[in-house]
């Protein structure tokens, strides 16, 4: 049976379209960078900020780093205030925590904090991971593996619930099954938000008796 509930952030707990697009638009132009284009606006919702500065800045050393100088003393709330959750997220986790444990495994990095506070779902989750704990970023299964690890719960008892493909590949690698969010995946077990998530876990745990 499942034990953990793993989840993804963005485009999972609330929309970051955008908040991720006026965050990475805020910093290219501190550095003279153009905005986004339509297909990084994509990327920039699943992908790790240390992927997409990469992506940008095409090998160039130093640009890079005057990017991740800009991070380091910016002021986050400002791009916290645009996030969408689809509902008041706290007391519906906490009715689910009733039933499991619940992971967060994200590809943010420093704002996973405050993200959380912000949320209000500080003490909800029973383990963390994320890019911040210096593995490696999905589609590697690496920081699913480490929130299974510190919740103590084996993979195969444990549902990422996620809304990207580099979601979908990295619960696969790392043995776990999957609960697809929204219209940018493609899965047998999709919902179009986390409001339908009791009723897929259960046909989820119907099937594996």
């Amino acid at each position: 049976m499942i034990e953990l509930v793993m989840f993804d952030a963005d485009g999972v707990l609330f929309d970051s379209t955008e908040s991720n697009v006026a965050y990475y638009n805020w910093i290219f132009a501190k550095v003279a960078e153009p905005p986004l284009d339509r297909d990084e606006e994509i990327s920039a919702i699943s992908y790790a900020a240390s992927e997409v500065f990469a992506a940008r800045a095409r090998g160039d050393v130093a640009k890079l780093d005057m990017m991740h100088a800009v991070t380091r003393n910016m002021d986050q709330s400002p791009f916290f205030k645009m996030l969408r959750a689809p509902f008041e997220l706290r007391p519906f986790m906490l009715e689910l925590k009733k039933r499991y444990k619940l992971g967060l495994a994200t590809n943010r990095s420093a704002t996973v904090p405050a993200l959380v506070e912000h949320l209000g779902l500080e003490g909800v989750f029973d383990a963390v991971a994320s890019a911040l704990d210096k593995v490696r970023p999905k589609p590697a299964p690496d920081i699913l593996r480490l929130c299974l690890d510190r919740a103590g719960v084996d993979a195969t008892r444990a549902v990422y619930v996620g809304d990207s493909r580099i979601d979908r590949e990295a619960a696969e690698s790392a043995g776990m099954h999957f609960i697809g969010v929204g219209s940018r995946i493609e899965h047998h077990r999709l919902i179009d938000t986390i409001a339908e998530l009791l009723m897929a876990l259960e046909l989820l745990e119907a099937s594996l008796k």
